[in-house]
């Protein structure tokens, strides 16, 4: 079943009623590891990509299994990975008053939330157990719930490391976010900023990228896959859909 894109950070075109474009933030910049829409509560379970125009240069999708990030960071950082089961994290970010093209994590209230009524991007987030609070300049400083660092897929008895805290403090920075306030323990505590590039170096050194040609399709298990991308030289299209 296709699932709109609501809640997630990324600037995107929408193509059709279920397709739009992969994350659009500027080229220049990669984008870090994460497990897509991991900072709300619904998030899809596969991803579908189709590369209509690759790049010359660059813009790979590194993947990496979720499952053995968690074994390896567990091995690395015992103590991060205990506190993070234990005592679980939030996020925390800025929306523009309008989509910021310049921004990795441009994506205005009124994109995200599909809306251009404050009441109803509010009901949205309070259904998702959101807390917002509208700014002067009409920015929507959102503060998700308390959300899990690591989950358990029934399906295989495993544990995976199903968050988005290495992208998010490394990767939601601009004129209105502070990538190192992003994500939080639940209780507010700051996470350790060397453990954080630990982790990142830990799901590059675990990686494979995806090199795109024109016409390939990618298919990913949202809830054992993390993906990335790589920073490229424009022209490049990839679309995407998400599905529960």
């Amino acid at each position: 079943m296709p699932l709109p894109y609501v809640g997630g950070a990324a600037p995107r075109q929408q193509v059709t009623s279920i397709v739009f474009t992969s994350n659009e933030s500027p080229p220049s910049e990669p984008i870090p590891f994460h497990h897509e829409m991991a900072q709300v509560p619904k998030f899809p379970e596969h991803l579908m990509f189709f590369c209509d125009i690759p790049s010359a240069r660059g813009g790979e999708t590194p993947i990496a299994y979720s499952p053995m990030i968690y074994n390896r960071i567990s091995e690395a950082l015992p103590e991060f990975v205990q506190k993070l089961e234990e005592k679980q994290i939030r996020y925390i970010r800025v929306l523009p008053n309008g989509d910021d093209p310049q921004s990795a994590i441009g994506r205005g209230w009124q994109s995200t939330y599909q809306t251009e009524d404050r009441d109803y991007a509010e009901k949205v987030c309070h259904e998702q157990g959101t807390d917002c609070e509208w700014l002067d300049d009409g920015c929507l400083k959102t503060t998700t719930k308390v959300l899990p660092a690591i989950r358990l897929d029934e399906r295989t008895g495993k544990k995976t490391w199903f968050n988005s805290i290495v992208a998010a403090y490394m990767g939601w920075s601009d004129k209105r976010n502070n990538g190192k306030k992003a994500v939080t323990f639940a209780d507010g505590e700051l996470m350790n900023e060397e453990y954080i590039h630990r982790c990142a170096a830990i799901l590059d050194e675990s990686s494979v990228s995806f090199t795109w040609k024109k016409g390939d399709v990618l298919l990913i298990d949202n809830r054992q896959v993390l993906h990335a991308r790589k920073s490229f030289e424009p022209p490049r299209r990839i679309l995407a859909a998400l599905f529960q």
